[in-house]
């Protein structure tokens, strides 16, 4: 259709052109712009029109992948809020949990160390009461021992209660 319009306009360029003569040619030169315009429109419309619906189609190919990794990422952030909640609620039964370990742990060691000190006390008497056994033999030991080395015939038995009486008092 364009075409058809364009091919009288184009002879008419030439029919009204001027031939040298005096006067103005105004409207000689609106056509020439017309079918200049015309032209550079029936030319350059369609690539520009394309170029531009291309260019705005990129731009919201892009403006989607923005929406699309912002979309992404507020749902990676909710992902991670949702597991940093997970970690606190953990952390807490965590804690609660050590501390009721830490108790036990307390009470059993608590336990066996009082096991540990009856068990050192009832060591200790019995250890001194062997060493009491112990020096008490040995004193009666060495008082025998003295006595027999300065013993005489004459020694009596009453004597000998005597001197081991008063070694053990």
């Amino acid at each position: 259709m364009i075409k058809i319009i364009l091919l009288p306009l184009m002879v008419s360029t030439y029919a009204l052109a001027s031939g040298g003569e005096g006067g103005t040619d105004i409207v000689q030169r609106t056509v020439n712009f017309a079918l200049f315009a015309g032209l550079i429109w029936y030319l350059v419309a369609e690539p520009a029109k394309a170029y531009f619906k291309g260019r705005s189609q990129g731009i919201a190919d892009e403006l989607q992948k923005v929406k699309d990794r912002l979309k992404e990422s507020d749902d990676l952030k909710k992902e991670a809020l949702a597991k940093v909640s997970e970690a606190e609620k953990f952390a807490i039964e965590l804690q609660e949990s050590s501390k009721k370990e830490n108790k036990i742990l307390n009470d059993n060691i608590m336990a066996q160390c009082e096991k540990d000190l009856v068990n050192l006390t009832n060591a200790q008497k019995t250890h001194m009461d062997f060493e009491q056994r112990k020096m008490v033999r040995k004193v009666v030991e060495d008082t025998i021992t003295k006595l027999l080395a300065e013993s005489t015939n004459d020694f009596d038995k009453e004597a000998m209660a005597n001197v081991i009486l008063k070694k053990v008092a």
